[in-house]
């Protein structure tokens, strides 16, 4: 059976191409040569496009009549794409969808730089839209997405980080740029507000279910459905879900090897295992994955009224693939 994501490609190819080429053009720089080069070796490694993708479902399903769409969903791309070139430098991660990093194949000025000039692209092509609302919508995003970061590194390697914090992040980070792609492919659209507000919480609830299933895929999935290895948020002592339940069940000794291995990052071998063998002992990953199919749930229901079409039906079937790679 097709993968929901794929099943809305097929349905979006030709938006996806207008969105592609207009990402190689704008990507272009006469001037500074590595500016392409470093962006087409993350854009060409075959991410699913997924955040683009949401805003040209919405855009059709709102019965969009401007070419702008195809603006926005390259606009969505560039912004994410800027947040991996940041972030990759920021983890010191040496691997990104199975191929080495960008920061690792250059180094970390070129992938803050190269990150910061697509941020910039992004901006040049919302404004081309005309529309101040959307501009709105997506700086906001953008400060959200990077408050969400400074969040999570004030919060690294910190026992006490709470599932409230966490969820803070996540709705930082990653749940932004969901909400933000969805909600303007309406807007720019002319849709009613109250289909606005449903695609926002479409895309904030399936971001959230989207960030978790990471996480749990980070300690018990292949290495090869993510492209990385399991256990880097493990090594990079990452505050993920898993670790945060594990940590409220922790008895003394427990408490002691979290704090040697997370809060203090003396990692020896074994201690991976040992962290699974915990985390079984107290369910984390059990429950973490409950955690991403309510939220599966909640996105679902967030569209459920809207007027089915293959594209609704594939928005619908999307968040069930998401946590399902998880298990």
């Amino acid at each position: 059976m097709d993968k929901p994501h794929e099943k809305l490609a097929s349905l979006l190819t030709d938006d996806m191409a207008a969105v592609n080429d207009l990402i190689k053009l704008r990507m272009a720089s006469e001037n500074a040569p590595r500016i392409p080069e470093v962006t087409a070796h993350l854009v060409d490694a075959g991410g699913k496009r997924l955040r683009p993708m949401l805003t040209l479902a919405a855009a059709h399903m709102c019965g969009n009549s401007t070419p702008y769409h195809i603006h926005l969903a390259a606009t969505v791309e560039f912004i994410h794409t800027a947040t991996l070139l940041h972030d990759d430098v920021v983890d010191e991660s040496a691997q990104r969808r199975g191929r080495p990093t960008a920061n690792l194949l250059w180094d970390n000025q070129s992938s803050v730089l190269v990150g910061d000039y697509l941020f910039s692209r992004s901006f040049q092509l919302m404004v081309e839209t005309g529309s101040l609302r959307v501009l709105d919508i997506l700086a906001n995003a953008s400060a959200t997405i990077a408050e969400g970061e400074v969040l999570q590194l004030t919060v690294a390697q910190d026992l006490k980080t709470t599932e409230e914090t966490y969820l803070k992040v996540v709705r930082g980070k990653t749940a932004a740029l969901f909400e933000a792609a969805c909600k303007v492919g309406g807007v720019i659209s002319a849709a009613d507000e109250d289909i606005n507000d449903a695609l926002a919480a479409y895309g904030d609830a399936l971001g959230i279910s989207f960030q978790i299933a990471d996480d749990l895929l980070d300690y018990g999935g292949a290495s090869s459905a993510m492209g990385k290895n399991i256990g880097d948020d493990f090594r990079e002592r990452k505050m993920s879900l898993p670790l945060i339940k594990a940590l409220a069940h922790a008895d003394e000794t427990e408490l002691e090897f979290w704090n040697r291995t997370i809060a203090k990052g003396r990692q020896e071998d074994g201690d991976l295992e040992h962290a699974l063998e915990l985390m079984a002992k107290h369910n984390a990953l059990e429950e973490t994955r409950k955690d991403a199919v309510y939220w599966a749930e909640k996105a679902k229901a967030s569209i459920a009224y809207l007027p089915t079409s293959d594209i609704r039906d594939c928005l619908m079937a999307l968040p069930d693939y998401v946590v399902s790679r998880a298990h």
